[in-house]
């Protein structure tokens, strides 16, 4: 299979981005100056010529361990446009789980903001590492290689002599591409870009591997779902070491000229609130739990003030719609008025919200995939969406469904096309378990796609609970009935000795709201949880098939530990 695409590598793609729209604003932080497509492309030459002058060639890997901030596409676009290998690294990973991605990929060189350089010790330098950069001034801060650590007992001034050569040599070069640095330098489509570490809900963190190929292909996919054009601004609250954010969030706005504003603080949501009054964003991406604590917390909180009201939207469809529609006007003016596509992926979007933002006619987008598709598998674009499906399939995007049964009306789901990547790095076996000889990938996923080739997922095979009737039942989909519950945060809904329970994680700060902290004491307030969990069950149980209904109920106490897509991590809670 391929794609006529009009790129084929970063560093085609790249060359021609930044001579296209040199003048437009590329990338800054929320309220403060934007960096150029040419001041950037600058830098990103700059660097490589640094690269090159410390022995750092086509095919080393080198990886990204930061927070979002302009400086890390310009490094990203550093690395992959001139055939390195690039291997972003999740801030959120635990220290640990870091040293381990650094020798197990064997990079050679490593990008750390400040933040984050504590996370680095002595031992990582035991593997293939010898240049640790901060990324947010782009200088060598260490460097432990033999022909060079005399010079960094020296100090700061070598370093910076470094530099100004790398500077001096683009300069005088009077570089405009990569390709002027190395004329020998040939990226092929299959070569590959970057290795993704994922950290999934299964605690095996693996190294996928995606090819130029991979990347083009996927920009070619994505760009047909909706069109994006370099007027756009994107506001970025997403981790850029996320395939969801790279490719969608990064890659599409930058091949199409347009500007991308991250926020230089923790993203709550009040600050992220105030970033769309400044940016006035076109397009966003977003996992579910945003816009579900929105709606929960600002939208719902409104309407059930009023015991009229509260009953009304709950029971009234036509009332409800007018509602929704009334405070979808207000959502898209405290988005900042200008929004056109708010992508929503990384998880399954409850359907409550989701009729909420249909109803609201918000321009929100949905998207499926994962990491192996780099990622997008299907999707579905404001104006165009269907209640709890994800959309249409990607151009060039072959799949089927495995089923148990051939009267079954969903499958497991499988697919082929560019995208799909190229294996986990050195893990051949567990390749094979997920991708067969003949490029198929086996997503894990349950779902049906419908007449019209709309797809529909169900919920994850391994999360597949068989009742004692034969009938599937998915936790997911529990899960979104009891997430429904103005003090519920979130649940986690499992099989105990052939029953349905359920761990809830309430709202404490609202719940405590509700009660008198000063008159109750430990035990009231004990027992009042225990009767508001009591409710949420048999709550939930109403608009349950009579095969899905809990058992039972547990506290919670603590946050569930989750994925930097906000999904939880079963096997942790178990």
């Amino acid at each position: 299979m391929s794609l006529n695409l009009s790129h084929n590598n970063l560093m085609s793609l790249a060359d021609h981005t930044f001579k296209k729209y040199a003048s437009n604003a590329f990338v800054c932080n929320v309220g403060e100056d934007d960096l150029t497509y040419q001041e950037a492309q600058q830098k990103v030459i700059q660097l490589q010529a640094m690269f090159k002058d410390l022995g750092l060639k086509q095919g080393d890997k080198i990886a990204i361990c930061s927070e979002n901030m302009p400086q890390w596409g310009i490094v990203y676009l550093a690395i992959t446009a001139m055939g390195a290998i690039a291997v972003p690294i999740l801030p959120d990973f635990h220290t640990n789980e870091i040293h381990h991605i650094i020798k197990h990929s064997e990079v050679k060189a490593i990008f750390v903001s400040h933040k984050l350089s504590a996370k680095l010790n002595e031992d990582d330098f035991s593997s293939s590492l010898s240049y640790v950069f901060s990324l947010e001034t782009f200088d060598l801060i260490e460097d432990k290689t033999p022909k060079h650590s005399e010079f960094f007992v020296k100090g700061v001034q070598t370093i910076a002599q470094m530099k100004d050569k790398a500077i001096k040599f683009a300069k005088q070069k009077k570089l405009l591409k990569m390709s002027e640095i190395d004329n020998t330098l040939t990226i092929n489509p299959n070569d590959l870009a970057v290795i993704i570490y994922t950290s999934g809900t299964t605690g095996q963190s693996k190294g996928v591997m995606l090819s130029h190929y991979n990347l083009m292909s996927q920009l070619y996919q994505a760009n047909t779902l909706t069109d994006i054009h370099e007027k756009d601004r994107f506001l970025s609250i997403l981790p850029l070491a996320h395939t969801f954010e790279c490719s969608v969030g990064f890659l599409v706005p930058f091949s199409n000229g347009g500007s991308i504003h991250y926020i230089n603080r923790v993203p709550s949501p009040k600050i992220i609130l105030a970033a769309m009054q400044t940016v006035k964003p076109t397009c966003m991406l977003s996992v579910p739990l945003v816009i579900e604590k929105i709606y929960k917390n600002k939208i719902l909180v409104e309407f059930n003030k009023n015991k009229l009201t509260k009953y009304l939207y709950n029971n009234v469809g036509f009332v409800r719609k007018k509602l929704n529609k009334i405070a979808g006007q207000k959502l898209m003016e405290s988005f900042g008025g200008e929004m056109k596509f708010f992508g929503i992926g990384g998880a399954k979007l409850s359907s409550y919200v989701e009729q909420f933002l249909l109803e609201a006619n918000f321009p929100y987008a949905i998207g499926y995939g994962l990491t192996e598709t780099a990622p997008i598998i299907a999707g579905a674009v404001p104006g165009n969406t269907r209640l709890g499906t994800t959309g249409i399939f990607v151009p060039d995007m072959e799949y089927r469904f495995i089923k148990q049964n051939e009267e079954d009306k969903e499958g497991e789901l499988h697919v082929r096309g560019p995208n799909v990547m190229l294996g986990y790095y050195k893990e051949e076996e567990r390749t094979k378990e997920v991708l067969d000889e003949d490029g198929w990938f086996n997503t894990g996923d349950l779902g049906y796609a419908d007449e019209m080739g709309i797809l529909t997922i169900s919920g994850r095979t391994k999360n597949v609970i068989i009742s004692s009737s034969g009938e599937n039942i998915y936790p997911e989909s529990i899960e979104n009935v009891i997430n429904r519950h103005p003090l519920v945060i979130d649940s986690m809904v499992y099989e105990l000795d052939k029953k349905l329970v359920a761990k809830i994680y309430i709202d404490y700060d609202l719940f405590d709201e509700q009660h008198n902290l000063k008159t109750e004491t430990d035990s009231d307030l004990h027992k009042e949880i225990l009767v508001l969990l009591e409710d949420i069950k048999n709550e939930s149980n109403g608009l349950l098939s009579s095969f899905s209904k809990l058992n039972s109920v547990v506290e919670q106490t603590e946050p569930f530990i989750k994925t930097p897509t906000k999904k939880i991590k079963r096997y942790m809670h178990m």
